[in-house]
């Protein structure tokens, strides 16, 4: 069961839209309809690179293209659910440079789908806050990463020992070296692209990684 998170009625994000205030209403009035545009982000989700996609993406208003990518959350094809959710991580942060406060609005509105009076499932939401959240604000998560990294659902373990690869800790680094044999297979999405993978081979990636960062980030206090 997901756990009860506070309301946010008469904030706009209860319902299927966000209102991101009457400057938005304003501009939506002169931007292309919903369907066209809708229509428009799904063929750039689907087109490669996606590095190119984004950049288009970001070029419509924010307060415009935060919707349609919710909505591709939910899409039937994995690919495009990911890619769904780093489109909006790099369209909030360019929303959040010119009106934090409608940013602050979506990362409520992903709040609230992880809460049970949503009605939805959640999917993407923490993914979304992710992709959206600075590297840096992360140095100090190892305690939280612990659990995963002995979880016995290999997608738990896949996804730490990935994160981990971020950090540097003394804690982590045998864990990580434990799960080096580890065969189980997961799907990811690493470096713009859905990719099949070992626990193991991302437990093996991540402790190069951690060799070239200092061994005082990451370290918790």
């Amino acid at each position: 069961m997901k756990k009860a998170l506070p309301r946010f009625k008469g904030l706009g994000i209860e319902r299927g839209n966000i209102s991101l205030g009457r400057r938005g209403k304003a501009n939506d009035r002169q931007n292309m309809g919903g369907r066209k545009l809708k229509k428009k982000i799904l063929g750039l989700l689907n087109d490669n690179p996606l590095e190119t996609s984004l950049e288009k993406i970001c070029q419509f208003p924010p307060r415009q293209a935060v919707n349609p990518l919710f909505s591709f959350f939910y899409h039937s094809e994995e690919l495009v659910k990911w890619r769904a959710v780093t489109a909006m991580g790099a369209v909030v942060a360019r929303l959040a440079q010119q009106d934090i406060e409608s940013s602050r609005i979506v990362m409520r509105r992903l709040m609230w789908n992880l809460n049970d009076e949503s009605g939805g499932i959640g999917w993407g939401a923490p993914e979304a806050m992710g992709a959206y959240v600075r590297p840096e604000l992360v140095a100090n998560a190892v305690d939280f990463l612990l659990p995963f990294i002995h979880s016995n659902d290999a997608v738990h373990r896949g996804f730490a020992a990935w994160v981990s690869g971020a950090l540097s800790s003394e804690f982590t680094t045998p864990l990580l070296q434990n799960l080096v044999s580890d065969e189980a297979k997961i799907k990811i999405f690493i470096n713009m692209n859905l990719v099949e993978s070992t626990v193991g081979k991302l437990a093996q990636e991540a402790l190069s990684r951690t060799t070239r960062i200092s061994p005082d980030q990451g370290r918790p206090e």
